[in-house]
């Protein structure tokens, strides 16, 4: 399929600007602000009939995303019993540095679909990476050589379904669950030694990533555990509030986010529900502002462009909708069995949606329907891993390959 695409040349353009110039950083999981949205790129008048590939290289296994700062791209993968962390020249995709560890690993018969590689994005702060291994082997590596700086090893317990929550960043601490479901705990590690700053083990670890936000001046860590949704203060770790929450495939693998100050929580089996956090002088409750179980989201996560929540909920064996997140009217869904799973980002008021099949969409954001104007084959095998994209260059992980598509 690559080598149809490239059957179509064209010259390079890229918008008017060096690729340098456009660029922009992708730092973590889901990009800048961990919502899937990208500043950096302009949609194209008319989508050209094909992109056009730059490079191939063999990364090894792992549904990590891509970290690009300038142009250095970093990997987070498996090869052999090892968990490989490499920086590459985003422009030719050589290797400029690899580190590795022992990592050996059994899945499960229920995980063996996905493989052994981890499924945790690096988050990059301050010339420095952090990655949470597959047995939940939790690293800080140097940027600029790959130095390990520091390491916690995996838990005697480790999550039923191995770990998939990408670490988040805040300040001088990097926050991390990790740990089994019964001896799990929501953990701060200060980002220079790796020491716990502080630790919270009132609930095991779900497989979602979590956010850092400011909720009524009280800075927070929102996240999903085994059965509960959770805010949990950054500076010391004392819990906040919780509510029960458990979905139909054990625990939750989404990442919650903010829209108007309010929560937006979705989970296999559960729809979706827009709740506020509110403060009753030294306490804290959430109340639901609506639920919708019309439509429900499990391992993908969507995106929100002018107040509406574009996704690919499971129900209907994958089904694309739009939903108004002041109301919770649902706007429009596609036809039934588009897809098991997608990678969603948006940009401007496009949206770019890689299914597991390699295929990626051009989806024009629309509160009346369902229309892309343009498919892309980019893979020939499955594709789960969120894509990077930045200025005209989309970076795509397949099973154990990392392609750089331009938008020419």
């Amino acid at each position: 399929m690559k080598q149809a695409c490239m059957r179509f040349a064209c010259a390079l353009v890229v918008l008017g600007l060096p690729v340098s110039a456009a660029a922009q950083d992708w730092t973590q999981w889901r990009g800048v602000n961990r919502d899937g949205a990208v500043q950096s790129f302009e949609v194209p008048a008319t989508w050209p009939t094909a992109l056009a590939e730059q490079w191939t290289v063999d990364v090894g296994e792992g549904y990590a995303s891509p970290i690009l700062i300038g142009e250095s791209l970093y990997m987070f993968s498996r090869q052999g019993e090892e968990e490989v962390m490499q920086a590459l020249n985003a422009a030719t995709g050589q290797t400029r540095w690899r580190s590795s560890y022992p990592a050996s690993f059994e899945m499960i018969a229920a995980t063996r679909r996905h493989g052994p590689g981890p499924k945790a994005t690096p988050a990059y702060a301050d010339g420095r990476l952090f990655t949470l291994g597959i047995s939940g082997i939790v690293t800080a590596f140097d940027a600029e050589n790959g130095d390990q700086l520091w390491q916690r090893p995996a838990d005697a317990v480790e999550p039923l379904y191995h770990t998939g929550q990408s670490p988040i960043v805040d300040g001088g601490q990097v926050i991390l669950h990790v740990g089994g479901h019964d001896s799990g705990a929501l953990t701060s590690f200060d980002v220079e030694t790796g020491e716990e700053v502080w630790r919270w083990d009132g609930d095991g670890p779900a497989y979602g990533s979590p956010i850092v936000v400011e909720v009524e001046g009280s800075r927070q860590v929102i996240t999903f555990t085994q059965e509960n949704f959770v805010g949990v203060s950054v500076d010391s770790g004392t819990l906040l509030w919780s509510r029960p929450y458990t979905t139909q495939s054990t625990t939750t693998s989404q990442t919650p986010r903010l829209y108007q100050g309010d929560v937006i929580e979705s989970g296999r089996g559960n729809g979706i529900t827009r709740f506020r956090v509110v403060r009753e002088g030294n306490a804290w409750i959430t109340e639901d502002v609506w639920h919708n179980d019309e439509v429900s989201m499990h391992m993908s996560n969507g995106v929100v462009v002018d107040g509406v929540l574009f996704g690919l909920s499971h129900l209907n064996s994958g089904q694309y909708f739009a939903l108004d997140l002041d109301s919770g009217t649902l706007l429009w869904t596609s036809d039934p069995r588009q897809a098991d799973h997608a990678s969603i980002l948006n940009v401007g008021t496009t949206i770019l949606s890689l299914e597991e099949d390699g295929e990626l969409l051009v989806v024009p954001h629309s509160r009346t329907e369902f229309a892309p104007v343009q498919r892309y084959e980019l893979a020939d095998s499955a594709t789960w891993t969120l894509p990077t994209l930045s200025g005209n260059r989309l970076f795509v992980k397949d099973i154990e390959s990392l392609t750089l598509w331009t938008v020419e």
